[in-house]
């Protein structure tokens, strides 16, 4: 059963109240902030978002946030501190997977 054609093509995550979506945004933030060990690199190779990009999001949807300060609200911290703690360098082959599935961002 495909439920955005049962209800005329209108995605049914457009019935969930803002205020189920925020809570459920506010869990993956702090699961993410948790998971230092989940790489952006990887999460960019794996679903074609990282924290960056969520950061970026909450910008485009209205937040009075400039770029560091919204990428300081995901991270949890100044995005270069997080960097300096806990990114590690991005080998090859993780730098290639992103670039495949970037690609498919579309």
């Amino acid at each position: 059963m495909n439920k955005i054609a049962d209800t005329g093509g209108v995605d049914p995550l457009e019935s969930l109240s803002d205020v189920h979506a925020a809570a459920a945004f506010r869990q993956l933030v702090r699961h993410l902030r948790h998971r230092h060990d989940a790489q952006n690199i990887d999460l960019m190779g794996l679903a074609g978002f990282c924290r960056n990009c969520l950061a970026d999001w909450v910008v485009e949807a209205g937040a009075p946030l400039d770029k560091a300060e919204a990428r300081e609200l995901i991270h949890g911290m100044p995005a270069g501190e997080w960097k300096e703690r806990f990114q590690t360098p991005a080998t090859p082959e993780q730098l290639a997977r992103m670039e495949e599935s970037l690609k498919r961002n579309a």
